[in-house]
């Protein structure tokens, strides 16, 4: 049996045709238009990309756009030097300098990164190949066929979407999908569902269309079913000012800021409430890939030598709303944002073919397509590696992010006496593993007692940050009520001390504090060990002098 060839991606006949026979017994995506906007309903497909229908007759003669001729184009290809898809380990160590790269930038070291050269030429030598004459030009809010091709199947594959017709569209990332999103869904006036603790960008991008959010109860999993249908249940316009919520706006892996991963189980759950009271969810997930399980000490790790297979690798993780969405009523965001680099300014909706169509029109008379230079590259990666080895990228990923999760948790047990607390019975972190951080005396716990409590958290299972919870009722001075004016004030003394966390007020959708307690959020993502070592010792001895004022 011969091989089917798509451009720069081969698939595999027999997996051609279990998909097909598995999205024949699926039904299409439900109608949902009454979830559309007016301002959504308003649009209609812009004249000029209008025209994009005739691009595929190769007999065409072009005279109807303004379009500068490919000729003109200054850039007879662009080329890189990428690195290979295996080039991270996948056994977790401590690595070398987040910053390495700039000293073998300036030759301070000797480059050992395995590399490959990828070009981009100005013309196609085949038809299916890139090119910055289609790149660099003029285009559909579609973005270029070869990298909507990769998405699809890369979509289709990984998540599983339970509908047979699900599609996929490129966007300039998830901010960007969130707000073409809100544009789409939503009136003003409205409000839309989120975490009680959630992304403040998707708050304030809503603000400004009046458009406010209803905080929705979490635990260690995220967003609490159970509170979720007692909010759509209990709804009274009257009280609330708006008709009850219709959209949900969610970060379920990786949750910004908490750091939980919400499991197959619960997600079914909210997906049905969702079904029931008839509720689009926007799933935001830019850290789906960084599942790094739970956190374990030094004294419990093992290191086994570990092989990479993609169907293991992507079978341990907690699955997408798209797994259960057998209506359409998912829009799922991705990003290349966390995988490749913030600045690519890529990233792409899977959705019903409605909502794509709605998004899509809103897409071509704003940003029209993400930056050419960014697609052309990216394609070309994407395709050089193939599926596999795009897998086997996101895979190493995921060990490097659980290394340096570990080593800033390790780091804090270093500066700190954390102490395991499994009895909270309620809130956010309700039946977690909660680390409690007490002071230490002479570099030991104190003979009779565990010293003061500063914070507590619970370790991150997937994502970039670590989010702990203040315990200000330890400050002698403390009144109730003081609570937001200390979070501010030791934020503003641990910057002044050469560290900067983001404070917990940014990520509260109901702008309450709870009695004795603050947030922050502290990012591991990007600095150094050494870097993250020294950080920590700052936090510390600013905390506790703080704290015994």
């Amino acid at each position: 049996m011969s091989w089917i060839q798509m451009p720069d991606l081969v698939i595999s006949p027999f997996l051609v045709q279990a998909s097909t026979m598995a999205l024949e017994k699926q039904n299409k995506a439900v109608d949902l238009s009454h979830h559309l906007s007016n301002l959504s309903k308003a649009r209609v497909v812009s004249p000029l990309k209008g025209l994009a229908k005739y691009m595929g007759n190769p007999n065409l003669i072009t005279l109807a756009g303004g379009m500068p001729h490919p000729s003109y184009f200054p850039f007879a290809d662009i080329s890189a030097n990428a690195l290979v898809s295996d080039s991270f380990s996948l056994e977790p160590v401590e690595r070398e300098s987040s910053l390495m790269w700039v000293w073998k930038l300036l030759g301070v070291v000797n480059a050992k990164e395995k590399t490959m050269p990828i070009t981009v030429p100005k013309f196609p030598s085949s038809s299916d190949e890139i090119n910055l004459a289609v790149a660099l030009q003029y285009g559909t809010a579609q973005g270029i066929v070869q990298l909507q091709k990769f998405l699809k199947e890369f979509s289709l594959k990984v998540y599983q979407p339970a509908y047979s017709d699900c599609t996929t569209l490129v966007d300039t990332g998830n901010t960007d999908g969130w707000s073409r999103a809100v544009l789409t869904l939503c009136n003003p006036g409205e409000m839309f569902l989120t975490e009680e603790w959630t992304y403040p960008s998707a708050v304030y991008a809503s603000q400004p269309y009046n458009l406010r959010p209803v905080p929705v109860a979490m635990d260690s999993e995220g967003m609490r079913a159970d509170d979720l249908r007692k909010v759509l249940s209990e709804w009274d316009e009257s009280k609330r000012g708006a008709k009850r919520p219709h959209v949900m706006y969610t970060v379920p892996v990786g949750q910004n800021p908490s750091g939980a991963t919400m499991g197959g189980e619960r997600k079914k759950a909210i997906y049905d409430i969702c079904v029931e009271y008839d509720v689009i969810i926007v799933e935001d997930d830019p850290y789906y890939f960084l599942q790094q399980g739970d956190y374990k000490p030094k004294s419990e790790r093992t290191v086994a030598t570990v092989k990479h297979s993609a169907d293991k690798f992507l079978s341990g993780l907690a699955p997408s709303y798209l797994k259960f969405d057998y209506q359409g009523r998912v829009i799922r965001l991705d990003t290349f944002s966390k995988y490749v680099a913030p600045g690519s300014r890529l990233g792409w909706f899977t959705c019903s073919p409605q909502m794509a169509e709605r998004l899509e029109r809103q897409g071509e008379t704003t940003t029209q397509a993400p930056c050419g230079f960014g697609q052309s590259l990216i394609t070309k990666l994407l395709t050089t590696w193939k599926y596999d080895g795009y897998v086997r990228w996101l895979h190493g990923l995921a060990v490097e992010y659980k290394s340096r999760r570990d080593y800033f948790i390790d780091c804090l047990a270093d500066e700190f006496h954390l102490k395991s607390n499994q009895a909270i019975a309620e809130g956010i972190w309700a039946g977690c593993d909660v680390l409690e951080a007490y002071g230490k005396c002479d570099g030991m716990v104190e003979k009779y007692s565990l010293g003061t409590k500063y914070f507590s958290f619970v370790p991150p299972t997937s994502g970039m940050f670590v989010w702990i919870k203040m315990h200000f009722e330890s400050v002698p001075s403390f009144k109730e009520g003081d609570e937001e004016t200390l979070e501010v004030q030791l934020w503003e003394r641990i910057a002044e001390a050469g560290v900067l966390m983001a404070p917990g007020w940014y990520f509260s959708a109901t702008n309450l504090v709870d009695s004795g307690e603050g947030h922050y959020r502290i990012s591991f993502s990007n600095a150094e060990f050494a870097t993250m070592k020294k950080a920590v010792n700052i936090f510390g001895k600013t905390v506790r002098e703080f704290f015994k004022q």
